[in-house]
């Protein structure tokens, strides 16, 4: 217990960097539970990778400022989802094509324009970030995004929820289906670049997404889904911020790599898993074998 309080009462920036994976828990693994249950979990990382370009461009006008790297990302993002949503309603191509290819073309914007402005350091900072070096102004603005998260979820929980089971009742009864995705998207992006900071456009989706798809292999209802997924969110950032500590790591991939062990795990032992589920199925057909000889 002591090698695992000690850290986060002797520093601060560890102490920040927990306060941040908290915030981000609360507000983007709830977002990735819908993504999963709407059979959007590959679009979560193509609008990971949109949030480079602009926050590139953020860079090029006023250096590592979060506010203008946030500003620039978070309109990209919202960029990318609209020219992808009407590429797939206006063309042959489904919206998941069209957001594959603008991905691809947003990253590799992103990469030439740090790249020819900036360092290969700062490029990796924009990547994968680092939660040890959250500041104070990167708190403020995940508490924003986390409240902003929370609140919009609660008012438009009940038509996405409806609108991933039975979309065509949605359409219906014209329950504007097209306006809650567009503000579910919105959440997407504000997550995202809540998150970039702390966990690099190409990490951030990883703590949006992995949670929620480790909860889907324990629990079933969509209710108790969201509580475990942010459970494991913040037990799992917990133990990567102490590897990261204690190991030298980067903070973001030891996360990351955290969730990845108890997705293996959770594949083997969860009760809705790989190897669980087929033993019982065997036992029972086992059990009902033998009451048959009987």
């Amino acid at each position: 217990m002591n090698h695992i309080i000690t850290p986060f009462i002797e520093f601060e920036f560890m102490r920040h960097a927990l306060i941040s994976v908290i915030f981000l828990s609360l507000s983007a693994v709830p977002v990735g539970v819908l993504l999963v249950m709407r059979r959007m979990s590959l679009i979560g990382d193509a609008m990971s990778h949109a949030v480079l370009p602009g926050a590139a461009i953020g860079y090029m006008f006023a250096g590592l400022s979060l506010p203008a790297m946030s500003l620039g990302g978070f309109i990209a993002g919202l960029l990318m989802a609209a020219a992808a949503g009407l590429a797939g309603r206006f063309s042959t191509l489904k919206e998941d094509a069209s957001f594959a290819a603008f991905y691809l073309g947003c990253l590799a914007l992103g990469v030439v324009l740090v790249s020819r402005n900036g360092s290969s350091v700062d490029l990796l900072n924009l990547l994968f970030g680092s939660v040890l070096a959250v500041d104070k102004t990167s708190l403020i603005l995940v508490s924003i995004v986390t409240s902003i998260s929370i609140l919009l979820l609660a008012i438009i929980y009940r038509p996405l929820i409806l609108e991933s089971i039975d979309p065509l009742f949605m359409r219906t009864v014209r329950a504007r289906g097209g306006l809650w995705h567009l503000l579910f998207l919105m959440l997407v992006v504000i997550n995202l670049v809540a998150g970039f900071q702390a966990m690099g456009t190409l990490m951030s989706v990883g703590l949006m997404m992995m949670p929620a798809i480790c909860a889907r292999l324990w629990v079933l209802r969509i209710e108790h889904v969201l509580l475990t997924s942010i459970a494991i969110a913040i037990g799992t950032s917990i133990l990567g911020l102490l590897l990261s500590f204690y190991i030298n790591l980067p903070s973001g991939a030891s996360i990351i790599l955290v969730l990845a062990g108890f997705y293996l795990c959770s594949l083997i032992m969860a009760p809705y898993g790989m190897i669980l589920p087929h033993i019982r199925s065997k036992k029972h057909h086992r059990t009902k074998h033998d009451r048959h000889d009987f």
